[in-house]
Order: C-alpha cells, then structure tokens, then sequence
C-alpha cells in the first residue's frame, strides 16, 4: 500500500549570526498537505476520482487519518494566534450575559411542580420538584456529577413513571447520539440495577402500571433507530422484548404519550409520508395497532381526547388541516370530518386539545401565530397578539387537558426568551411568568429589528430578518453584514433571541438571517421549491439576498461575512464556488459538502433516511443535478473567501471526513491567499461542544474570526 508522506508544520526556526547579538527569525507557517490516493467512484457511466477518499475511517483510530486531523488542528491554532485575544474577550462577554442562577418555569405535572436550574460556574442543569409551586425542591439529578470524568456530556430524554416515583433518563457522552438509560428510584435516590444502551435518546415512555418502560434502539452501523423494546423492571436488557421494527430505512421513529397518557404512541416518519401506531398504556403486553396505514405523501399526527383523535393532516391539503374522528374507525378516511379546514396561505404546525379549547400554532408570512378556538365552536377563535416586526411564538408546556390557562413562548431578536400564561376565559389577558434575564447591561431599546423581501433572480420575494443596534447603525451602505441560512428539511430559522449576536450588534455589525426557499418558513410550497430537483433555489436565494442587503444599503461589499451548519454547511459550500466575490469570509459547521459521495453509501448513517431530501443518486437525474451543486465535486480553480470550517470527529449526522475531504481539496484548487482553517473537535460530534459555558467557545471563535477580518478588534 502507498504510504503517505509526512505532512504538518514547518517549526519555527532559531539561528545565531557570527555576531554578539542572537537574532531570532520565523518561517511562515505552512498548512498541511494530504496526499493524494485516487480512488475512482463510477456510476451511470461518470467515473469521479477522489484523491481524499483515504480520510475517511469508520473506526475513527487510523494512525495516519488522526495524524493528518492533528496536523490541521496545530496549523489553525497557529494561524489563529492573532485572534486569539479577541476569541478570549468575547467569550467573556457572552458568558457574562448568563445569569448564574439561571431557572426554567415550574410546571405542574401529576401532584409535583417540575423545573431545571443552573448553580453558578456550573454547565449542566439540575432537576428539582416540590409538592408547592413555591415549596422547598427536591433534587432529582445533579447533571454536573453525572458529567463528571467526561469531555462531552448531553442529557437526553428524562421521563417520569405515571406514579411519580420512578425516573428514567438518556444520556450521552461520546457526541454520537447513542445512549445510555438510568432508572432511579426518586424515594431512595438510588439508581436501579437496570441500564439499557445503544439506545436513542428521544423516546421513553412509561406503561400505566409503571413496570414497563419502552425504548428505541438503534442500528450500530446507520444510527438509525428502528426498533421498539419493552423493558421490564429489574430484569436484564437481554430479556427485553422486541415490540416493533421499522422495515423501511427511510423512516424515524419516536415515542411518547397521549396527553390524557392513555395511549404510548410511536411515530414512524421519511421525510415526505408518516404512520402513527398507538399501545394502550394500561395493557403493555399488547400490540402497537396502526391508527391509519402509511400512504406515500401523506403526513399526519394525532391528538387524542377522549374517544376521539384530532388528526393534523396534508391529505388533500398541502399546508395541513385539522380533523378528527372516534378511535375506533381512525384507519377509515372517509370517516375523518374537516374541523379547520385548508388555508394555502396559513401553515398549521401544532394542535392541542383540551376540554374546553382548541389551539392551533400556524405560520403565516413567515410568522407563528397562535390562535384559540372554543372547543364547541372551532369557528369562532381569536389571535394572540404581538407587536415585535419579527418573533417567534408557540406552545409552552401544557400538560392538563382540563386547564382554562394556556403557557406560550415568546421571543424576538431583542427580546429574550419568555413564558406568559394566557387566561383562556378572558381573551389577551396574559402574565408573564418568566423572562430569560440577560446581564451585562443588556437594554432591548437599544437594538431594532425589521423584516423586509429581497427580490431573487426569479422574481421571488425572500423574507429577511435584520436586527442591529440602533446608534451603531448607518443606513449609507458602511455597515458590516452577518448573514445566516439553512434552507433544509422544511426547518425554519425563525427570528429569536440569541444572547451571543449581541457582541456583533453592539460593534456595528447588522446581523441577517435569510429564510431561503428549502425551509417552511412561507408553507410548505416554500419547501417544496428547495429540495430535490429545486435545491439551487437554496443557493440562489441566499446568494441574492445578500446582494439585495448590499444594494439596499444595509452594508457595505467587501464586508459581508457568512454562516451556516450542516445542511446550512452544505449552503456556505455552494455559494463559495458559486458567489466567492460575496463574501470576505464564510464559517462552515459540520458541512454537508460531500452530497454525492455520501447519498450513494447507504452505510452511512441517515443516508437513506433523506432521499426524499435530495434525491436517490442511483437514478441518473438525481445524481446528475446533485453532481451539478455538491460543493466537494465542484471545487475550482478560483479565488475563495477566507473559511473556516468547523467539525467534530465523532459526528454523528455530517461525518467527520467530508470537512476534512473538503478542505485538502481547497488548500490543491484555490488560488488565493485567504485564510482556510479546518478545527476538528476530537472530543465532540455533531452538536459542537457540550456545557452551558463551554458552547459559547465556538461561537467566540467564529465571531473573532469575522470581526479581526473586518477590521474590527473590539
């Protein structure tokens, strides 16, 4: 086998000249080189060949694949000296924003009051209840202990027993999204002999009698999770019995409960068709039965009360309705009957049901909305109202189907995030339960938001969020410009608060998030144009408004700097190639650079899971538009802006080696002398780093890199 050469840094060099006086000089640091292995890839008659493919390693313990990862990590700390002052001061800044005591909301569950809080210099939550909203707490998991002796560390599912007595949760500590499940006996406060791995960590749910926990687990090789188990207490996982196993690879699962926790319900979705199957939770030892059967393009969830099941549904309806029928005949159609029937200009997102109201979370213009409708007359409801130019609004935690109060969340990109309880009886009269406080000197009058269109070449008008401070701000086109995209899976990127933005406004930066075709953020049609054979129109629309902003004198060309992660990664890979003049610098997170490659591998994990996405390569349509925009095969020969490109060796959803792949590929082809950094996390995945403080390392990083490059050092 070809051996590959030494790579790394040239070390800094000290000499002495025939003189009395040393004199010390410095080479220039030099980035790594990869050697290049070609290894062809052929399909529907196209050989490509990838000099890079050797970094790819699925054990993640190849000598010479860390070796190279070492070597990229020591060059960016070298290159990134200068910034580093700055990195450390913003830090500081952001992490001085937190309230050291920071606490969630109690809510009521059951005859106990729940909440999570922070101990101050401490980076994971502690559990608590009381008996009284007021009452003296009660610890029920110290996450900082359970961290203890680990580099990454993430707390997943946490699910109570109907009995209040039993607590099961999911944690995580390699950043591979494979989980470890703990019982604990909140009486004795020890853990229970049973542990259950391999497990994903979002779908616990608890039997009636509170002997039987059902969990899913995943595939080793995929990730996937696709089968459902039932664990008996105070057995060994290996007695565990297998209810149910997803067939299809293209489907999720989740678990959960009803409401009224009559029934254990398991959600099987791909990206475009879903099936729901539901266990009565007083009768474990059952079957899961199929509430209606999978039919490809139909997506729907259930809500159940009482003897019914309120149906949120795309059949016959593109931005989703509102049905409902008995339980007993759900699996017929024809017996569904219309209760908020289809608006193309209003997405609905989320129902709930209580006795006397009915509440719908929609979108519309690009706006959550909630509205509240008498549950006797679905005909008559009304809007809560806001005033924010851009926010974003949904259902809190409402866990009592018989309540007259209704939690919601409400945040803007200047104003934190917040809890308000709605009197249902006394339409917008609300309280304000609790506020996220920010510290610092933080004053919201001080920033303005706005909302504008930007025309795209194809005549479509673009949501833009802007936020920026006020006295900072020069509507002359001087303005340094952050813009955010994603523009994937239907997700949307909606206008809230970020605590960590205020270090940009606050040194006259204006910060943009785009709402690109890809993500729901106008309906579904809005998502429809941004995937598949549509996804340029991601690209497209990112790329126009970015000059928009520049033409409409919210900033400055040459001063426009640019972000996005994973699929939003795979979004600051194509504009590179395609726009590089835009941008002065870009910051790439876990990309999905390597689209060709990696939808053809069904191995990896989630690969089959997103046909539907971006296509199946193995037809020749898709393969040949994916080939047309996969930033990793469409590198150039061409100038690039200053990147850097962030990762995590152990990434459970964007691998490791795709970055990797992306940047040796960058250093051969770019002719420029701009900045290419690749910092790969050796101890992280997907999520970057774990903590509440330790987060905002990454987000420090970046923002040194974009303002030093600006021009901007405090």
């Amino acid at each position: 086998m070809k051996q590959i050469r030494p790579f790394g840094l040239i070390a800094l060099s000290l000499w002495l000249c025939g003189c009395a006086n040393t004199m010390k000089a410095e080479q220039p640091v030099v980035p790594p080189v990869a050697n290049k292995i070609p290894h062809q890839l052929t399909i529907h008659g196209v050989t490509r060949t990838d000099d890079y493919y050797w970094l790819r390693d699925d054990s993640r313990s190849d000598p010479k694949v860390l070796e190279y990862l070492k070597q990229e990590n020591n060059y960016t700390a070298e290159k990134l000296k200068p910034f580093n002052g700055l990195k450390a001061k913003l830090f500081d800044e952001m992490t001085a924003r937190l309230n050291p005591a920071e606490s969630s909301a109690p809510y009521k569950w059951h005859s106990h009051w729940y909440s999570r809080r922070y101990e101050a210099g401490k980076e994971y939550p502690l559990l608590e209840r009381a008996d009284s909203l007021n009452g003296p707490a009660q610890l029920l998991l110290d996450s900082n202990e359970r961290a203890q002796g680990h580099e990454f560390y993430t707390l997943g599912d946490v699910t109570l027993s109907p009995n209040e007595q039993l607590m099961a949760f999911a944690e995580d500590t390699l950043s591979r999204r494979i989980y470890t499940v703990q019982i604990k006996d909140l009486n004795s406060g020890k853990l229970l002999d049973d542990v259950l791995q391999n497990v994903d960590g979002a779908g616990l749910a608890w039997s009636k009698d509170n002997r039987y926990l059902f969990y899913i687990a995943k595939d080793p090789q995929t990730l996937l999770g696709y089968q459902v188990f039932r664990h008996k207490l105070g057995t060994p996982q290996t007695q565990d019995q297998l209810v149910y196993e997803e067939k299809d690879d293209t489907y999720y699962i989740s678990l959960g409960s009803s409401l009224d926790e009559s029934r254990i319900v398991l959600s099987c979705e791909s990206t475009t068709t879903s099936e729901v199957l539901v266990l009565d939770s007083s009768a474990p030892l059952g079957n899961f039965q199929v509430v209606t059967p999978r039919e490809e393009g139909i997506e729907y969830q259930i809500v159940k009360h009482g003897n019914d099941y309120y149906i949120l549904t795309n059949w016959q309806a593109d931005n989703f309705r509102l049905m409902k029928v008995n339980t007993a005949y759900a699996s017929d159609k024809r017996k569904w009957q219309e209760v908020i029937p289809h608006n193309p200009d209003v997405l609905l997102e989320e129902v709930l049901v209580l006795d006397n109201f009915l509440i719908l979370q929609t979108r519309e213009n690009g706006l959550t909305h909630v509205v509240v409708y008498p549950a006797a007359n679905p005909n008559n409801g009304y809007e809560l109202r806001f005033d924010d130019p851009a926010y974003v609004v949904g259902l809190g935690v409402n866990l009592n189907q018989h309540a007259r109060e209704l939690r919601v969340r409400y945040s803007s990109p200047t104003t934190p995030d917040s809890t308000y309880l709605y009197d249902l009886d006394q339409p917008g009269k609300r309280t304000l339960i609790k506020q996220r406080q920010v510290l610092g000197g933080f004053d919201r009058r001080n920033y303005q938001s706005e909302r504008l269109r930007i025309t795209a070449r194809d005549g479509t008008l673009v949501p833009v969020t802007l936020v920026y401070r006020k006295d900072k701000f020069r509507h002359d086109g001087t303005n340094p410009l952050y813009v955010y995209g994603y523009g994937s899976y239907g997700i949307v990127i909606d206008p809230d608060f970020d605590d960590a933005v205020i270090s940009l406004l606050d040194r006259g930066v204006v910060y943009a998030i785009a709402h690109v075709r890809g993500s729901e953020t106008l309906g579904r049609a809005w998502y429809e144009d941004g995937k598949l054979l549509h996804k340029q129109n991601t690209f497209n629309d990112f790329e126009d408004v970015t000059r928009g902003l520049v033409a409409e004198k919210y900033a400055a060309a040459g001063k426009v700097v640019a972000a996005g992660g994973s699929a939003g990664g795979l979004l600051m890979g194509a504009v590179a190639n395609q726009a590089p003049e835009l941008y002065l610098a870009i910051a790439a997170h876990v990309p999905f650079v390597d689209v060709v490659t990696t939808m053809l591998d069904e191995s990896i994990p989630l690969t089959t899971n997103e046909y539907d996405e971006w296509g199946n390569p193995n037809q020749q349509s898709y393969f040949d538009y994916m080939l047309s925009y996969s930033p990793y095969d469409n590198v150039k020969r061409q100038a690039y802006p200053n990147l850097l490109v962030t990762s995590g060796l152990h990434d459970s959803q964007v691998q490791y080696f795709e970055p990797a792949k992306w940047v040796a590929k960058l250093r051969d082809y770019k002719t420029d002398d701009n900045l290419l950094l690749l910092n790969m996390d050796m101890e992280a995945g997907h999520g970057g780093k774990s903590g509440r403080y330790r987060r905002y390392e990454d987000t420090a990083l970046e923002y040194a890199f974009f303002l030093k490059l600006l021009g901007i050092n405090d």
